[in-house]
């Protein structure tokens, strides 16, 4: 992990631990969560929003006051709004997309969850997927919840990564393995 990413994660998990904390105190966590998939959404679709929260071209009283205008607007938990307009006015917004991961694996853990990492060469199927949770669950003893993928390049098989354990059964990387076998031997 690089520096840079090293502390924007720090700093993403001290400001996740609070928003927790001030949640669960006030019985909010709920709210929050709702509030993580708003914000991770509006992320992913709004190149604005991204622009703000990465470009320094913004200054701190811009950054604040398009952050209260979105908070209002989306109608955010009194939490998660005063922690959004504290980022802005500290210049930390470029740490929300690590924030949001955080938060999410804080809430999880709470509720003995854990997300599993699945990319596959072509679309799961529904029992496909469910059958791959059971599975995850039965190992892990802890709900999981899957975040699949596609990427076309694995050829066929699944990479699954479950906290920090991966099991990569696609045939790209058995191919690999092969080709290696290969030039050790010629």
């Amino acid at each position: 992990m690089s520096e840079t990413a090293s502390i924007s994660t720090s700093i993403a998990e001290r400001y996740a631990t609070a928003v927790y904390d001030l949640a669960k105190d006030s019985n909010s966590v709920k709210d929050v969560e709702s509030d993580l998939d708003a914000l991770g959404a509006a992320i992913s679709d709004s190149a604005d929003l991204r622009d703000l929260i990465h470009s320094p071209i913004y200054s701190r009283e811009e950054q604040t006051g398009a952050i209260s205008a979105i908070v209002d607007k989306m109608d955010l938990s009194q939490t998660m709004a005063n922690t959004l307009r504290l980022m802005a006015s500290k210049r930390r917004l470029f740490v929300l997309p690590q924030l949001i991961a955080a938060l999410r694996a804080l809430i999880a853990e709470e509720k003995g969850e854990v997300t599993a990492d699945v990319v596959s060469a072509k679309a799961l199927t529904k029992s496909q997927a469910e059958k791959l949770s059971k599975t995850l669950t039965a190992s892990t003893g802890k709900t999981v919840t899957l975040n699949a993928t596609v990427d076309e390049s694995l050829i066929g098989g699944l990479v699954v990564k479950v906290g920090s354990r991966m099991i990569d059964t696609s045939i790209r990387a058995k191919l690999n393995s092969l080709q290696n076998a290969m030039k050790e031997v010629g």
